[in-house]
């Protein structure tokens, strides 16, 4: 899935980003960066958000 996919999830489901970085124990700012592409997510915090959104897999780091 990638970030673009990930936000149009949360739209069909009526959830904004800030509710979903909420509920997941995120700062909402932090998730925004980081599905806007300023933070990368190659570890810490950012990989983290990319990994719960479902956008950072086992899938990926195997054809990275």
């Amino acid at each position: 899935m990638t970030a673009a996919q990930f936000k149009a999830l949360l739209r069909r489901q009526g959830k904004t980003i800030r509710q979903w970085a909420e509920e997941n124990d995120f700062r909402p700012e932090a998730v925004y960066r980081t599905l806007n592409g300023v933070e990368k997510g190659h570890y810490g915090r950012a990989h983290e958000i990319l990994s719960r959104a479902g956008i950072k897999g086992a899938d990926q780091r195997l054809a990275a």
